[in-house]
């Protein structure tokens, strides 16, 4: 007899962005087909925008599961003051980062079989002292990652994995080392092998410049820095292939011929993931101990208490955390 897996611990996010309301469009769609999730956030937050009865405050993480078929279970760590849709307030970024780290320890426990985050909003972190660049590098330190974790984006079957995240674009270039490469190159595909169960990964790695620098011509970052990793990644026995042209990475025939592609900067790995299902991309933290998924989107101050706010990426986020989780439990 196999146990039910853990519920999944989902930490609110910001209060006063969409968070409540596609995560409580998300319950609605998964309560009677799982997988099953609690809420980490503020339970007033989340009554608002379900519903008067529609949510549970829960004493016990693990009590959870068993009311979510009829509730939206949430362990309740209550803002200070009631959140305001598409106000933001450094007021409550100690209770966003208090949820985050709880979810983190619940998951690191074991009594979380995975960590899916709503999302937040960084410049009122950053205004109460939060010192990391967002989630990514947040977990990372939080649950001990010994190298410094991965940013994957997932949809329309392409999986893209950042070299460099939030780098301004005039920065891109002097923040791309061959062992940052090497380093995204390995744990992507060790990723794709624990957690994706692609036996033998296929990595294709993007150029920086256009026309893959047009030998030098255009610039000289894939002769000196992309491409000198691209054969180290090869020596260790990982099947990496480029410098590829941007450009003709992403149609379907290329998309065919690779597992993940490794891309330099943002927006080379946002753009084509968001064009081929801009609703449903999902955010992957490679290189973790835990478990940890969000949806590819941010707070949207601008329609937060609307009412229109589609919670299709956080679903998405959601199952796949817990696919990602039953196939580290069966490893």
């Amino acid at each position: 007899m196999t146990a039910e897996p853990a519920p999944i611990a989902l930490s609110l996010g910001d209060p006063a962005g969409i968070g409540p309301e596609i995560v409580v469009g998300a319950w609605r769609a998964l309560q009677t087909s799982g997988p099953a999730f609690v809420v980490v956030g503020d339970a007033a937050s989340l009554a608002r925008a379900a519903g008067l009865g529609a949510v549970k405050a829960v004493a016990r993480f693990a009590d959870g599961a068993a009311v979510f078929a009829d509730h939206l279970p949430v362990l309740d760590l209550p803002l200070p003051a009631p959140a305001r849709p598409g106000a933001a307030d450094p007021a409550a970024a100690a209770s966003i980062i208090a949820w985050i780290e709880r979810a983190a320890a619940l998951a690191l426990s074991g009594e979380a079989s995975a960590v899916v985050t709503a999302p937040i909003a960084k410049a009122p972190l950053y205004k109460a002292g939060f010192k990391f660049p967002g989630h990514t590098e947040f977990l990372g330190e939080r649950t001990g990652a010994p190298e410094a974790p991965v940013m994957m984006l997932a949809a329309g079957g392409l999986r893209c994995a950042l070299v460099t995240i939030h780098e301004p674009l005039a920065k891109v270039s002097g923040a791309l080392s061959r062992e940052g490469i090497v380093r995204v190159g390995r744990t992507t595909a060790e990723a794709l092998k624990r957690d994706f169960a692609v036996a033998a990964p296929r990595l294709a790695v993007a150029a920086l410049n256009p026309h893959a620098g047009e030998d030098g011509a255009l610039g000289g970052e894939e002769a000196a820095i992309i491409a000198p990793a691209v054969r180290a990644l090869q020596a260790a026995g990982i099947a990496a292939r480029g410098p590829f042209p941007a450009d003709t990475l992403f149609h379907p025939e290329a998309r065919k011929t690779y597992d993940a592609a490794l891309c330099m900067y943002h927006d080379q790995a946002l753009i084509p993931v968001k064009m081929l299902d801009f609703w449903a991309g999902v955010n992957v933290t490679l290189g973790l101990p835990i478990v940890r998924t969000s949806p590819d989107h941010g707070v949207a101050f601008d329609i937060a208490g609307k009412g229109v706010a589609r919670p299709d990426s956080l679903i998405a986020a959601v199952r796949l955390a817990a696919q990602i989780a039953a196939r580290r439990a069966a490893g």
